[in-house]
């Protein structure tokens, strides 16, 4: 570790002192070129900053720059900027920020990173699969937030903004997209201007793809597990009568058929696209959003908003977990979900004008969150092996929870150069688990009724320092807080105990430069985090497919570097990010389910056996010692329009897929090297381009995620055209 984060500051020093001795040397360019980057904003800290002056480490990309990049949903993400990774388990996708994030589709269990869409905290655990369609910007903030925004995060935040109507003009895009495995994708937009103070924009996605999986034992007519039957569709409405109020509403619809979990047992050794099963496959999600986003403006400048969020997601899984085959059905364990969520959310600001020193952001949030599970289902072969279809396990219930908060942030200007910044949160959070557990031809049953609250108050303090035009270094500390919870039962008909709130100290250092009068943009930054009771997830020693929520006692420490880099000089484009980190996880005994069963296993004490595992020094999961992603483009002028070749590559080092890294379970996910190219042509008045794109260009095999005994693989070579028409 010490080496890489030595190699990857010298490396950092050398460039950026190359490119400080480049800025006096630099020639003028010809006549024509574009010389300097477009301005980067962002909107999560509820108004609009330059991101080179805004004292947070993020990554900040256009709708358009997405598609240059071939990023088309959140999995794709991962490739295109520093310290991120993304895990796909089947319906759930997972952010992954410095390590923090969740790794399974627990709904007790919180996020550590939020992700947002248009200001609305989204679904925690399932109904992330939605494709990215008229997408104005996304913006990751990496590091604790709170102070102002309305979910806890203790690892990050994604802020996903959609295109809102514009009232100057009638216009919009469609695209049609065909590939490899049939990829079929056909996306458009159209912007209504009713009136000069109404506008309404439309827009809808629909995608069709074969699987890239082969079921090679088994019923085909069981399923098609990783094939993808998607139809989306959003309405957006934006009322403006005056330059003060702004009333903007939108309401979208996503219906996503996977054809069920593309899954292969850990050990395996079938290959990573062969599955091999008799049990079905069913994998479906259903959800509708809707969003009003309010906004007034009083005389002497200070904006009172109000965002109000309501989401209803059906989620319904049929999964064969244990990779058995047969007529009969003999050591077949399959899992079995139906769960409905409703969440309604209202968030209000009242924001502070941008003049004068004193700047300041007040807010107040809450959050009404139900998961429902109406019948569910886990047979287990390994309880009676000769009759396993007789013994199920079936659980049903509901589990709510809530959120309320209050919290703030002043910035004050000491000179002109010096601002001082301190912000606060409280949070109090509840969550009920109300159902009952069962196995009913055994007679056997168990009812829970259990509430459980926590409650903290959470801060930042920063110093951000304007050195010149050019120069802007800030430094702060941090502190996050993610909510604890309840457990529901095991398949042994027992509850597990409670799991504590989680805690972080962070401390961070940034700069952020522009270089050669605006053609280069350079981030660098620092961290280091303190976490207590950090929350894992642990599988059940009889069905792995299930999981509890445990706290690792003691302190977890996550530190690393991270840089970035983004320049435009004449027709040439490339932008840069590489992270180094290290995590280390304290003396913890864990119960590792995949071992065959023994007795007690305490936290503090073990003992230490072939089950009751000690994972003090391992590292924790998902978190890469070294990413970096990396692009280059060049613009020709090829008869009236513009060719522009474009290559982007991302490495991400090996990381685990559990705590207890154990490889020969096939706990280690290979480091993997990724290249993804394309070929834009774009006629002069930029009205249609035509792209061939190409993703996974070596066509590598890897493991891209590891959840409940169960491995999932990253997306194969990919290739294919697109065509898109504005209007």
């Amino acid at each position: 570790m010490a080496g890489k984060l030595w190699i990857t500051t010298s490396v950092i020093t050398l460039l950026w002192s190359g490119v400080a001795n480049a800025q006096a040397a630099e020639a003028p360019q010809a006549s024509g070129q574009v010389t300097t980057l477009d301005e980067v904003v962002i909107t999560a800290e509820r108004r609009t900053t330059n991101l080179q002056t805004t004292a947070v480490s993020a990554s900040v990309l256009s709708g358009e720059q997405l598609q240059d990049k071939g990023v088309t949903n959140i999995e794709t993400l991962q490739f295109s900027m520093p310290s991120v990774t993304v895990q796909n388990s089947g319906q759930g996708n997972s952010f992954n920020i410095r390590g923090i994030g969740k790794t399974e589709n627990n709904s007790n269990i919180g996020v550590g990173v939020v992700t947002y869409r248009d200001g609305v905290a989204v679904f925690p655990a399932y109904f992330q699969n939605e494709p990215f369609y008229d997408i104005q910007s996304l913006e990751l903030l990496r590091g604790p937030q709170g102070t102002f925004a309305g979910q806890n995060a203790t690892g990050g935040a994604v802020f996903i903004t959609e295109r809102n109507p514009e009232l100057d003009g009638f216009g919009g895009y469609v695209s049609a997209q065909y590939g490899t495995y049939d990829d079929l994708r056909v996306q458009g937009a159209v912007n209504l201007p009713v009136s000069d103070t109404l506008a309404v924009r439309l827009a809808a996605n629909r995608e069709t793809r074969d699987s890239f999986y082969s079921v090679i034992q088994g019923a085909a007519s069981l399923g098609n597990p990783g094939a993808v039957d998607s139809n989306s569709a959003r309405i957006s409405v934006l009322w403006q009568p005056n330059d003060d109020l702004r009333v903007l509403f939108k309401t979208d619809y996503s219906h996503i058929d996977l054809g069920g979990y593309p899954t292969t047992l850990l050990g395996g050794n079938d290959g990573l696209f062969n599955i091999r099963t008799n049990g079905p496959f069913l994998a479906k999600d259903e959800s509708v959003r809707s969003i009003l986003n309010v906004s007034y403006t009083f005389k002497n400048g200070v904006t009172l908003r109000s965002i109000t969020g309501y989401q209803d997601g059906t989620t319904q899984v049929r999964a064969d977990s244990d990779g058995g085959f047969g007529l009969l059905p003999v050591n077949n364990q399959t899992v079995q979900i139906y769960a409905t969520e409703r969440i309604w959310s209202q968030e209000l600001n009242l924001i502070s004008p941008d003049t004068g020193r004193l700047g300041w952001i007040l807010g107040a949030y809450y959050q009404d969150d139900r998961t429902q599970f109406p019948r569910g289902r886990s047979s287990a072969a390994t309880l009676f092996p000769p009759l396993p279809f007789l013994v199920n396990l079936t659980t049903e219930g509901d589990n709510p929870k809530t959120t309320a908060a209050g919290f703030g942030q002043i910035t004050y200007k000491v000179t002109d150069a010096v601002e001082l910044q301190v912000g606060a949160r409280y949070s109090r959070s509840t969550a009920e688990n109300r159902g009952l557990t069962a196995l009913p031809l055994l007679g056997l049953s168990l009812a829970q009724d259990d509430r459980t609250s926590h409650e903290k108050v959470t801060g930042k303090v920063a110093v951000n320092w304007t050195v010149d035009a050019y120069n802007f270094v800030y430094a702060f500390v941090a502190t996050g807080h993610k909510a604890g919870g309840l457990n529901g039962p095991n398949l042994s008909l027992v509850v597990p105990k409670p799991f504590e709130s989680e805690e972080v100290l962070d401390y961070e250092a940034g700069w952020k430069s522009t270089w050669l009068d605006g053609r280069l943009r350079t981030q660098i930054g620092a961290y280091y985090n303190i976490y207590e009771n950090f929350q894992i997830i642990l599988g059940d020693p009889v069905v792995p497919t299930s999981s509890a929520i445990s706290n690792v006692q003691g302190r977890t420490h996550i530190y690393g570097l991270e840089a970035s880099a983004q320049g435009r000089i004449g027709n040439l484009g490339f932008d840069f990010g590489a992270s180094v980190s290290h995590s280390e996880l304290p003396d913890f005994f864990a119960v590792d389910a995949r071992g065959p069963l023994t007795g007690n296993c305490n936290p503090s004490t073990g003992p230490a056996s072939t089950t009751c595992r000690n994972v003090g020094g391992n590292a924790q999961t998902y978190a890469p010692e070294l990413t970096v992603s990396a692009g280059v483009e060049y613009t020709f002028a090829l008869g009236s329009g513009r060719l522009t070749p474009r290559l982007d590559y991302s490495h991400i080092s090996e990381t685990w897929g559990t705590i207890f890294a154990n490889e020969a379970l096939g706990d280690r996910l290979e480091a993997r090297d990724i290249f993804n190219a394309q070929l834009t042509y774009e006629n002069a008045t930029g009205d249609w381009r035509l792209q061939a794109y190409g993703t996974n260009l070596g066509d590598l095999e890897y493991v891209g995620a590891v959840k409940s005994g169960q491995r999932y693989a990253g997306p194969p070579r990919q290739y294919g055209v697109r065509l898109t028409k504005n209007f």
